[in-house]
């Protein structure tokens, strides 16, 4: 429950929205780079984790590898480099623990709105929390928003044709719970996204089969679940010399494949589904139903660790269908073609509903801010929008690499105000030559769904959002903090 007397009268310097991956680096960060800083972090839910911590389903677990999915300062340790969900909570669970962090959190404190007074330069926040949903407020000079980038509340499940005629259990893998019993059961997981290759796999261990349906494929690619040259290299060298040698080889080779993928498309669709063939068979339908209509990386690819989704479907463990849905059924699911696939229990791996800042209702100076018509400023503030970050990953590699990069630039910019007797700064745009562009250019549906409620990018720095870790190092790590578009006041 809130102390109302208590949380009415704080102020910070800085406030961090979540107790997730992203929010625990950003505390580690400040407590490094701004010493002199007082910072809480404001989490939703009980417990630290966000992600790692909500998502309860079989198999969860990292579709990046721990060398680049960790923190810069935190090496990886663990002999897996594909880490399930538990371990890479108890990672950052530790992190916060070691670092002091998990002190600085007020838990069970649910962010409704932020609003800012120029006149005061803070801003206020309005936080709803405990079983009576009392609200109280906090202000900050700096506000940074590390809620992740999908709603808590509910992942997106469309609407099936008869799914109340369905006498078996329908579960969406965001509101897993652990009364949910598979064994011996005839599972259909609903989708061919990270989730559904993650859950097959793990499902077929028990049940008597499991179908993964899916409209239309995705492209997957097989991995060793362990480093081997990583877990060498950590017997040989320092933990840390070993974990960021490791890194670095990894985040040259993602930004290598993912430049051969838009550059050469057709050589890195016959590279995916040459192991996709070799891992199935030459009798294997892998036209049908690991042949997706578009190039590869114009959608996340799917991770598999020791090829495990292809193991299962080979053992005869799982299968793959693929074709629509016509209406669900007392026993199962009618197809398209008329065939019908029968269930005791239906998955629907069926995505994420995105959202801008965990829902938080934003204004400035009276007005209310609408994120869709702002454009983002170096993929982490937005234009017009004062002393406000948010902390959001790559799409095409480690969520954590543009995070880490991010809190060291927020770092920077609070340290650099500081020096001068700045209060404020803001990214603007004077440039008419800058056109806007939509904030990702991903065909995958969740994306799709939401693009229109979505910030802008811009079509040209600081603007243009690269997905290259190696230009945003340039950018964020040794760009000039005062670069003609930040505005200080």
């Amino acid at each position: 429950m809130l102390d109302k007397t208590k949380a009415e009268s704080d102020h910070f310097d800085v406030l961090i929205v979540g107790a997730g991956l992203s929010g625990i680096g950003a505390g580690y960060h400040l407590q490094r780079n701004c010493p002199g800083k007082s910072y809480a972090i404001l989490e939703g839910r009980e417990s630290i984790g966000g992600t790692w911590d909500l998502f309860r389903y079989p198999g969860i677990r990292s579709d990046s590898d721990m060398y680049t999915l960790g923190y810069s300062f935190k090496p990886w340790t663990e002999p897996k480099a594909i880490a399930d969900g538990p371990r890479i909570l108890n990672y950052v669970r530790e992190t916060a623990r070691d670092n002091g962090i998990d002190s600085k959190i007020r838990f069970n404190h649910r962010v409704k709105s932020a609003s800012w007074s120029s006149k005061d330069a803070r801003w206020t926040v309005e936080v709803e929390g405990g079983p009576a949903k009392e609200i109280a407020h906090l202000t900050c000079n700096f506000l940074f928003m590390c809620s992740g980038y999908y709603s808590y509340e509910g992942g997106y499940s469309p609407e099936f044709p008869g799914a109340d005629q369905f006498t078996g259990r329908i579960v969406h893998p965001q509101k897993w719970t652990t009364d949910i019993d598979y064994a011996g059961k005839r599972v259909v997981v609903i989708g061919s996204g990270a989730t559904a290759v993650t859950l097959v796999p793990e499902m077929a261990r028990t049940a008597a089969h499991v179908t993964m349906l899916q409209r239309s494929p995705t492209y997957v690619v097989a991995r060793p679940a362990e480093d081997a040259l990583a877990n060498k290299l950590r017997k040989k060298l320092p933990a840390k010399l070993a974990y960021h040698l490791i890194r670095w080889r990894n985040v040259l080779f993602g930004m290598y494949f993912f430049q051969l993928c838009r550059r050469k498309p057709e050589r890195a669709k016959q590279m995916i589904l040459g192991g996709v063939r070799h891992a199935l068979g030459p009798d294997y339908d892998i036209g049908t139903h690991f042949t997706p209509r578009y190039n590869p990386w114009q959608q996340r690819l799917c991770l598999v660790p020791d090829g495990d989704l292809f193991k299962s479907i080979k053992n005869g463990r799982a299968s793959v269908v693929t074709n629509t849905i016509d209406t669900f059924t007392p026993k199962g699911i009618r197809l398209a073609d008329g065939s019908e696939l029968e269930a005791d229990l239906i998955v629907t791996a069926t995505g994420l509903n995105l959202q801008v800042l965990g829902g938080m209702q934003v204004s400035v100076d009276g007005s209310k801010v609408d994120f869709a018509s702002t454009l983002n400023y170096k993929g982490m503030m937005y234009s017009d929008v004062p002393n406000l970050a948010s902390s959001f990953g790559y799409t095409n590699a480690s969520w954590t690499l543009k995070c880490d990069l991010t809190c060291e630039y927020v770092c920077r910019l609070i340290n650099y105000m500081d020096k001068r007797g700045y209060k404020q700064c803001t990214p603007r745009n004077t440039d008419p030559e800058v056109k806007q562009e939509n904030w990702l250019d991903f065909t995958s549906g969740y994306v799709q769904r939401s693009v229109a409620k979505m910030p802008k990018q811009g079509s040209k720095r600081p603007w243009k959002l690269y997905q290259n870790y190696a230009l945003d190092i340039v950018s964020l790590r040794l760009g000039k903090v005062d670069d003609g578009v930040m505005v200080y006041e």
